[in-house]
């Protein structure tokens, strides 16, 4: 089974610059990360861009619409800012594609050492081999479906948007 992985930057690819004093990127960590891991799922690595969720265009969204639909591989990666990753989510489920779509993401950049990516990277990889088509979002070693998860600013983590309130 082949994969198509698109990178589009988000914390899980900022690097700490220490001449500015803030967060940018340089390059993608994921070819690192699938090493460092040992995968030997067979994909095929695209960066598509290097932005900030935050700063991300509806433009944007189309590119990354575009080469999901352009892709001959049935099974898709993303990874992405954790900010707006519901927003994309809803955006390509609204294609309609016969496609299985996982985005994911950091909420702390794999640069640090203690990062959450490397863990959502590869549960990430799990849940799209697996998983029916249509368009999730995996974080925090849970999948979730487009429209039913948000990120909750004052814990950290993702979460379902019913059934968590009830608990």
């Amino acid at each position: 089974m082949s994969l198509r992985i698109l990178i589009t930057g988000g914390t899980f690819d900022k690097e700490y610059d220490m001449i500015n004093g803030k967060l940018d990127f340089e390059e993608t960590h994921v070819p690192e990360m699938l090493k460092l891991g040992r995968c030997t799922v067979d994909a095929e690595i695209r960066t598509l861009m290097m932005v900030d969720s935050l700063e991300m265009t509806d433009n944007d969204r189309e590119l990354i619409l575009h080469n999901c639909k352009s892709a001959p591989e049935e099974r898709i990666l993303i990874t992405h800012g954790t900010d707006t990753m519901q927003v994309t989510a809803e955006y390509l489920a609204k294609a309609k594609m016969a496609k299985t779509i996982v985005i994911t993401g950091a909420m702390i950049p794999y640069k640090f050492g203690s990062s959450d990516g490397f863990f959502n990277l590869g549960a990430a990889l799990a849940f799209l081999q697996t998983l029916p088509h249509g368009v999730y979002v995996a974080m925090n070693g849970r999948y979730y479906n487009w429209d039913n998860v948000r990120k909750n600013k004052k814990t950290g983590y993702f979460e379902e948007i019913t059934g968590s309130l009830a608990s």
